[in-house]
């Protein structure tokens, strides 16, 4: 099959239409249609145009034809289990393969390389000591990533990123917390939920990573069934999560440092604490909790108090900025690629709009802010100037 009756055929199936009613939209047989798909009969410009807006897709995605469209299967997070078209599971996953497809093209159009992926050492899966075994692989990670035992980990995003995991943020149905997915010829991507509070947000990359260190190559789909015992993936996911973004060192660390200045550790240490790690007051006290560090039934005294956790956080003293940073749906590597394909002119502003899901002006003003490095105006030098040294640059 060519590229364009792949491309075709992935975007009719995600747009759950027929055979059938696709070849009615273009006024051809059934069969007919089926020839276009298998690239047996060739498809019409009109047709082409047509079926784009059926399929709710653009033209210029589907004539891509140096790369087939990416295939995905996830591991996805809910918060209940449901059927999958209720949350919205085949959305995201569309979604998630657009984001690829599109990163895909402008690697290709920018003769880029992929971030190689630092990928961890394959777990014994034999060892299945749950207390154990997240703690361990949780320090080794940390380690390699630079980090060391007690402080937290700062952009958790870019430090994915820079070992070659791709994340991606836009809106899901709100039982869906993250999927991940390895693509063939791409590597590891996981997309969150942006609707999600920042907190749970970086958790969940937190969790998605451990199915990477875990079982990253795995295709299948995960539930979060409160009704039933959750399989040790996502045990192991969770514990491990909670290791790697608070490490057992700093967290007693903080503890005794609190108890020393005042005697005593209350409710505004554990959120001074929960701030400092970048985690949610929830994940905070469950985790002293399980570090024994205080009583257990902690949170759930906490949760049923009727206290709001923006007043907890205001009686800590923890003043939220009046501008939070601005989280965009893409990596940062995507978005200069984006921008260097439009500089040198390989896309059009139209499609440089359409690949960072902006209106031409607000890609143009994002292009501005990012190609150009402006000091008290004395100088402007684009992002792509060269630097070396070229009489000194080694054969």
């Amino acid at each position: 099959m060519s590229a364009l009756a792949q491309r075709l055929t992935a975007a009719r199936k995600a747009a759950g239409v027929s055979q059938l009613d696709a070849g009615k939209h273009i006024n051809v047989s059934r069969p007919t249609y089926i020839a276009i798909e298998k690239g047996e009969r060739v498809v019409k410009p009109g047709e082409l145009v047509a079926l784009a807006a059926l399929f709710k897709t653009q033209v210029s995605r589907l004539v891509r034809q140096d790369t087939a469209p990416p295939m995905i299967a996830p591991h996805l997070r809910g918060e209940i289990p449901q059927a999958a078209q209720e949350v919205g599971v085949s959305e995201a996953i569309d979604k998630l393969a657009d984001f690829v497809d599109d990163y895909q093209f402008l690697l290709k159009k920018t003769n880029a390389r992929l971030m190689p992926v630092m990928a961890p050492p394959l777990i014994d899966r034999s060892a299945r000591e749950l207390e154990a075994l997240p703690a361990r692989v949780a320090q080794h990670e940390r380690s390699r990533l630079g980090f060391g035992e007690r402080e937290p980990i700062g952009d958790l995003r870019k430090t994915l990123d820079e070992v070659g995991v791709h994340v991606f943020v836009d809106a899901m149905h709100s039982k869906l917390a993250g999927l991940y997915s390895y693509v063939e010829g791409f590597g590891y991507c996981i997309l969150v939920n942006r609707l999600h509070p920042r907190e749970r947000m970086r958790w969940t990359i937190a969790h998605e990573y451990g199915h990477f260190v875990f079982d990253r190559d795995k295709p299948g789909v995960d539930y979060l069934n409160s009704g039933g015992r959750k399989p040790f993936s996502e045990r192991f996911a969770d514990a491990f999560a909670a290791n790697f973004l608070m490490p057992a060192e700093g967290v007693r660390r903080q503890f005794e440092d609190a108890k020393a200045r005042s005697g005593d550790v209350n409710v505004g240490d554990v959120c001074r604490m929960a701030d400092f790690y970048g985690v949610s007051m929830m994940a905070m006290t469950l985790r002293m909790e399980n570090l024994k560090l205080i009583r257990s039934g902690t949170w759930e005294f906490l949760k049923t108090s009727g206290v709001q956790i923006s007043e907890m956080k205001r009686e800590a003293g923890i003043v939220a900025p009046d501008q939070k940073p601005v989280i965009d749906i893409f990596p940062e590597r995507y978005l200069l690629l984006a921008i260097q394909a439009w500089n040198s002119e390989e896309i059009t502003t139209a499609q440089f709009a359409r690949l960072l899901r902006r209106s031409p002006i607000q890609a143009r003003e994002l292009a501005e802010k990012r190609s150009i490095l402006d000091e008290e105006g004395l100088f402007r030098v684009k992002l792509d100037a060269s630097v070396l040294d070229r009489n000194n640059t080694p054969a």
